[in-house]
């Protein structure tokens, strides 16, 4: 197969859906590589190393899409790239479909087959291949530096001639991955760390990683692919009062509540923000699909009665190098299940429940039940 991996185009992307260590091993497998040039440039990689991985340098982002068999992406396309794209192509990425449906319309136009691989169930077997987690634990790494560098305090205890200086009271919004590693990260810096989560499995991870927790748990909480489930008005008021109350006493409150497919529920409203003492901050890492926190704008910072609350936009790309090796390794471990080695065509097992789960549009179809028309 021959499998290309373009540049990215959208804004602010840095990252890149292969790097020398994968497309090593595709050409061991007996695949051709095509990198478009200056593809890996935001994540450190320069062209030179694609090549002496085994890949050919391609100019421009039609010709790659002109001649690959397999395009590897991070992102959704842009309108040029829909343009390019196609019939019978794969492409493979992070697709977007639950907030641009659209897409799957040029998709299913240009007839591809198209894999959108947010989509995998959170099982053992997928794991490897979870790019949700992978990025997700970069991006709440980030998160919290980004807090920590707003913030503009020193963030451990500091004891000296002059007196001694507290460490600052971090409260992390979600349990999941991104918020157990944004736990980690504050712990690392010395903070006294608390964290929220309704899920039943979230407390003893929280307190597993150094922090207390703070809230309540309701029945079944989390759904079967092990997220959340919405709360209830009567839940959502319980968990408000709770919250209310201590985020008053926090410095720095990172939040990280999201749904796949859905908005992100509103947790921190403007009351709670503006009980909290000047100086603090608040960074919202679900600020693109709706904000947890009342008040947040992506790719902005907003200040409320001196509380900074930062809305920043891909985290993941602001580590792209780390981010890049994590998400291309998933790429490839994914491509396993549809491109053999040496074959010349895709071989796509819709019993195999990894591929049902991603399988967006095959044929001049939308296949996926959940976008079905």
């Amino acid at each position: 197969m021959i499998i290309g991996v373009p540049k990215e185009r959208r804004e602010a992307e840095a990252r890149v859906a292969a790097t020398p260590d994968t497309v090593q091993r595709y050409v061991k497998e007996g695949h051709r590589v095509l990198v478009e040039r200056g593809a890996g440039v935001g994540a450190a990689i320069p062209d030179a190393e694609f090549e002496a991985a085994g890949a050919r340098l391609v100019d421009g982002g039609e010709a790659l899409y002109g001649e690959a068999e397999v395009v590897l992406k991070v992102q959704r396309p842009v309108e040029e790239e829909l343009a390019w794209l196609r019939e019978g192509q794969l492409l493979v990425g992070m697709l977007d479909p639950h907030m641009h449906r659209e897409q799957l319309e040029a998709y299913v136009a240009r007839r591809v087959t198209a894999f959108a691989l947010e989509l995998l169930p959170r099982t053992t077997r997928a794991q490897a291949m979870d790019v949700l987690s992978s990025q997700a634990n970069v991006a709440g790494y980030r998160a919290m530096l980004e807090a920590m560098t707003a913030y503009r305090r020193v963030v451990p205890m500091m004891m000296t001639a002059a007196g001694t200086i507290a460490a600052a009271k971090v409260f992390v919004v979600g349990a999941g991955v991104a918020g157990l590693q944004a736990i980690a990260t504050a712990r690392r810096m010395g903070a006294v760390v608390t964290a929220t989560d309704v899920r039943p499995a979230a407390k003893q991870e929280i307190e597993s990683l150094g922090a207390r927790f703070v809230g309540f748990i309701p029945e079944d909480a989390a759904t079967a692919g092990g997220y959340a489930r919405p709360l209830t008005p009567e839940e959502q008021r319980k968990q408000r009062e709770i919250l209310a109350d201590h985020i008053r006493g926090q410095d720095i409150v990172v939040t990280t509540a999201q749904v796949p497919g859905r908005r992100a529920p509103r947790i921190v409203t403007a009351e709670m923000v503006r009980g909290m003492r000047p100086g603090a901050v608040i960074l919202d890492m679900a600020v693109e699909t709706g904000g947890n926190v009342e008040g947040s704008r992506p790719g902005e910072t907003v200040e409320v009665e001196g509380v900074t609350i930062l809305g920043p936009r891909n985290l993941p790309s602001r580590v792209a190098p780390t981010a890049s090796r994590l998400y291309a390794r998933n790429l490839y471990n994914f491509l396993q299940l549809v491109v053999k080695r040496d074959a010349e065509a895709v071989s796509i097992d819709t019993a195999d429940e990894l591929v049902a789960a991603t399988l967006l549009t095959r044929d001049g179809a939308v296949v996926h039940e959940n976008f079905k028309s």
